[in-house]
């Protein structure tokens, strides 16, 4: 089973959301036994995409010293915008593998308990590490814009004064300006829907597992019923194997009282005739 996502999908995903009831996005759950082999993969599949997010935070740390200067370029914004996608996607593949792993490991023993602990835990950590960058850069990037435009209003009250006689060249000049600004605007309102919910995430996740936890129980209890129900059957016709074998001890002594009471009276009556 593999899940490495080498080209994640590009798109935004709403992580805050939870309109779609638990059971839709609940994994199978088999409990026909543990499986290592996919107990391996989907360790290694969550390592290696808790890396990939991890690797994300940092490149988003390096773009927060580039906005508000010179070299913030609009491909600077894209890039933000697909790291966010790429990592968005990757964040969403943990928390259905980790769902999925949860339920592995219900038939594994104590060691692959701690490994699924340690991964939801650096999970949950790094999401939380993503999730404040994220909140940062597009608060930057708020900052930036707002400065920008207070800039070119300044600019523009200044060249209004000075060159009355280029009003058409101006307005054009500031036309231009105002659709880059209205750019920017709508590249920030959809870097800004990529910001994550952490809260959201590890809710769902708890309530997946809290869930499955609540079946399994109740399932060991019907077990263990059944198992009680079965003990006790064995018990009647251990019972009842009993009775009967002490039923024809009796019987058989009692016939062979009998016929030894017969020869006795036998032997009597022959000895009378005889003599």
């Amino acid at each position: 089973m593999s899940r490495n996502l080498n080209n994640p999908p590009v798109g935004h995903r709403d992580y805050g959301a939870t309109s779609s009831s638990t059971n839709a996005i609940m994994p199978d759950v088999s409990f026909s036994g543990f499986s290592p082999t996919e107990f391996m993969s989907l360790s290694e599949d969550i390592g290696q995409n808790i890396s990939a997010v991890n690797s994300s935070s940092r490149q988003l740390e390096k773009i927060l010293k580039v906005i508000g200067t010179r070299r913030e370029q609009q491909a600077t914004r894209n890039k933000v915008h697909n790291i966010h996608a790429e990592a968005n996607t990757r964040i969403d593949t943990i928390s259905r593998d980790i769902q999925r792993l949860t339920a592995v490991v219900r038939r594994g023993d104590k060691q692959q308990k701690l490994q699924l602990e340690k991964l939801t835990n650096d999970f949950r950590n790094v999401v939380e590490k993503y999730s404040s960058v994220q909140k940062r850069i597009t608060a930057a990037m708020r900052q930036s814009i707002e400065q920008l435009g207070a800039q070119q209003d300044e600019q523009a009250e200044a060249e209004r004064a000075e060159f009355l006689q280029q009003q058409a060249q101006i307005t054009a000049g500031l036309q231009f300006e105002q659709d880059m600004l209205v750019d920017r605007e709508r590249q920030l309102r959809q870097i800004e829907a990529d910001v994550l919910d952490v809260n959201a995430i590890m809710r769902r996740v708890y309530d997946i597992v809290q869930t499955q936890g609540e079946q399994v129980e109740n399932i060991e209890n019907s077990v263990e019923n059944a198992a009680t129900e079965v003990e006790l059957g064995r018990e009647e016709l251990a019972k009842a194997s009993q009775y009967r074998r002490s039923y024809r001890r009796k019987m058989l002594i009692l016939l062979a009282i009998a016929v030894i009471i017969g020869l006795i009276v036998t032997g009597i009556i022959v000895a009378k005739l005889t003599s």
